[in-house]
C-alpha cells in the first residue's frame, strides 16, 4: 500500500503541474459527461465518519460511470491529506471526487499513472472493484 500511495502522491502532483487535474464532484461529473475519453483516472475521497447520503449517490453513480467506460478507480479515506496535495484552502468540501486527465499526445506517460493503472487491474482481477489507497504522511 505504501508504494499505491507514493504513486498515487507522485501522479496527483504531476497532473496538477500539468494542469491535468479537476477538482469537485460537479466539476468532474461535467468532465465525464462532456468528454469521458479523456479521463485516465478517478479518485474519491471520504473521511470514515462521513455518513452523507447524497454523496454516497454520487459515488455510487460516478463509479458506475467509471466501470462503464474502463476508468480506474480508488478510493482515500484521508480528505484533508488529498486537499493538501491537490489544491488550497477552502476546497477541503469539493475534494471529494478528482479525475486525471490523460497527458497530451506529444507528451510522455506518467510513470506513477501507470503504475496506478497495473494497481487497479490487479485489484480488480482479486474482486476489488474500488480498492482504497492510503496516501503517505508528507
Amino acid at each position: 500500500m505504501v508504494n499505491e500511495g507514493k504513486s498515487l502522491s507522485e501522479a496527483l502532483l504531476s497532473a496538477k503541474a500539468e494542469g491535468r487535474l479537476t477538482v469537485g464532484v460537479y466539476e468532474c461529473a461535467k468532465i465525464m459527461n462532456e468528454d469521458p475519453d479523456s479521463v485516465s483516472f478517478c479518485l474519491l475521497a471520504t473521511d470514515d465518519f462521513e455518513c452523507d447520503v447524497a454523496l454516497q449517490i454520487h459515488f455510487t453513480l460516478i463509479q458506475a460511470f467509471c466501470f462503464d467506460n474502463d476508468i480506474s478507480i480508488v478510493r482515500v479515506n484521508d480528505l484533508k491529506r488529498l486537499n493538501a496535495l491537490v489544491g488550497g484552502k477552502g476546497q477541503l468540501e469539493d475534494a471529494h471526487c478528482v479525475l486525471i486527465t490523460n497527458p497530451a499526445e506529444d507528451s510522455w506517460e506518467d510513470p506513477a499513472l501507470e503504475k496506478l493503472h497495473l494497481f487497479c487491474e490487479e485489484s480488480r482481477s482479486y474482486n476489488e472493484w474500488v480498492p482504497e489507497i492510503t496516501l503517505p504522511e508528507r
